[in-house]
């Protein structure tokens, strides 16, 4: 297996450019009675597949979902991936953290009028990596985050995602702890939702009512897929944690992904810095950084197996 600095290496050395390679793929028909088949290069990403979505999602605050977000931006722009990072969350800890120009148009602008000009004038390149774009949050979203918004508030994610020029290899969204217009947009337009909780008195409850809402959505939007649940802040000798744990993992089997995230403040020190996990130099940098590596393999991968709508 490749070390992540051999693997940042090996994508930056890739042609066609790291963002793309292509593969051969084939279009059949006919001429009058002759059939044809001909060989034509599809794009596809690194991992083998078109551009994918994900909601990171908590309807429990304080849980660290956008620690989770983070960790897999910064291990999609270590492992080659062209990155776009969505912060619906009006609390804007996300933005803050990648530090891009708060000024000019930001989700807010873009929900209330996804227009292709808006969305990619909102686009900021961060300075974390040359692959990561982010779209910024806004305290002004709040004014969006209607309870009981029409089809066509919650379809306006979705259309100013498509209009991102050049698409991403891979879009993270950054949901707020709540279940209004916001989070449920988050989910209309993700193939993927990664439920964040930690191993708490409340941690069932929550997980559960998270699962409920992407089952929700899942109704009219097929496509939606829960990927799991991500459970952060553990400590593994702390009897209290190791008994919800296992109580998450009696009730929602394999969906509590593996591996958990263990409480360790080089994720603070690196947040604090504003500097990607995979570039702060500690030991317990170095391990939190592999375990994002296999979560964000894990979410690749299952792009291979959407559901065709």
């Amino acid at each position: 297996m490749l070390s992540r600095s051999r693997l940042h290496v090996v994508a930056a050395r890739r042609t066609p450019p790291a963002r793309w390679r292509l593969s051969e793929g084939s279009v059949s028909g006919s001429v009058g009675t002759s059939p044809i088949r001909q060989s034509v290069p599809v794009i596809v990403g690194l991992y083998g597949v078109a551009m994918l979505v994900a909601s990171v999602l908590s309807l429990k605050g304080g849980v660290g979902k956008t620690t989770v977000t983070l960790g897999l931006v910064s291990a999609a722009v270590h492992a080659g991936l062209e990155t776009l990072l969505v912060d619906l969350d009006p609390q804007m800890n996300a933005t803050a953290t990648v530090e891009v120009d708060e000024s000019g148009p930001s989700i807010a602008d873009v929900l209330a009028n996804p227009r292709r000009s808006i969305v990619n004038s909102s686009l900021r390149l961060s300075p974390w990596s040359e692959r990561l774009r982010v779209i910024p949050g806004s305290e002004a979203a709040e004014s969006l985050n209607y309870p009981d918004p029409t089809a066509k508030h919650l379809a306006r994610l979705t259309t100013a995602l498509a209009k991102v020029e050049p698409a991403p290899d891979l879009i993270l969204i950054d949901c707020p702890p709540s279940l209004g217009q916001l989070t449920r947009s988050g989910l209309v337009a993700a193939d993927r939702a990664i439920l964040v909780t930690e191993p708490s008195l409340y941690a069932v409850t929550g997980v559960q009512r998270a699962l409920e809402a992407v089952q929700q959505e899942r109704m009219s939007h097929h496509h939606l897929q829960p990927l799991g649940v991500v459970v952060n802040r553990v400590r593994p000798r702390m009897t209290e944690h190791e008994y919800r744990l296992a109580e998450l993992r009696d009730l929602f089997g394999p969906l509590v992904l593996s591996p958990t995230l263990p409480d360790r403040a080089a994720i603070q020190q690196a947040q604090g810095a504003a500097v990607p996990i995979h570039d702060w130099p500690t030991a317990g940098a170095r391990e939190i950084a592999v375990m994002f590596d296999a979560l964000l393999d894990r979410l690749m991968r299952s792009a291979k197996h959407r559901t065709k709508v």
